[in-house]
C-alpha cells in the first residue's frame, strides 16, 4: 500500500497558499508541492490529496495521512449527505469548495483510499516535513 502525507498552508485566509505531498512507495519517496495566490487553507488542504492521487493513472491502494479534520471527515462522512442534499449543508447552504470536493470524490472512487487523521505539529517526521514544504510553497514568489 502506498502511503501519502498531505498538507496545505495559507498566509492569511484568504491569501497566498501552498500545498504539499510526500508519496512513499516501497523505498521511493516523492515530494510534490505547489502554490496558489488567492486561496484559503481549506482549499490547499483539499488540493494536496487531489494532486497526489492525480499522479496515478492506474488503480492503486493508498493510505492518506492528513492533519485536516475538514478533509478526513468531509471525504469519509459528510460528502454522502452533501450529494444527497444536492450539495447543500445541513443548514441548507451551498457546500464550500464544491469543485474540489467533487474532484477528490472522483479520484477516491477510482482508487482504493483509506484515510488516517494525524495530529499536526507533533512527532511524525513526514507530517512535519510536508507541513514545512506547504509553508515554503505558500511563501514562494
Amino acid at each position: 500500500m502506498i502511503k501519502i502525507y498531505t498538507d496545505g498552508s495559507c498566509i492569511g485566509n484568504p491569501g497566498p497558499g501552498g500545498w504539499a505531498v510526500i508519496i512513499l512507495d516501497n523505498r521511493n519517496e516523492k515530494k510534490i508541492s505547489g502554490k496558489k495566490n488567492n486561496t484559503t487553507n481549506n482549499q490547499m488542504e483539499l488540493l494536496a490529496p487531489i494532486k497526489a492521487l492525480s499522479n496515478f493513472n492506474k488503480k492503486k491502494s493508498f493510505i492518506i495521512f492528513t492533519d485536516s479534520i475538514y478533509v478526513k471527515e468531509g471525504i469519509t462522512k459528510w460528502i454522502g449527505n452533501w450529494k444527497k442534499n444536492n450539495w447543500k449543508t445541513s443548514k441548507k447552504k451551498p457546500v464550500k469548495n464544491q469543485k474540489l470536493w467533487k474532484k477528490l470524490d472522483e479520484l477516491v472512487k477510482f482508487h482504493d483510499v483509506k484515510w488516517e487523521w494525524i495530529k499536526g505539529h507533533s512527532t511524525n517526521i513526514y507530517n512535519n516535513l510536508v507541513d514545512e514544504l506547504a509553508r515554503k510553497a505558500a511563501k514562494k514568489n
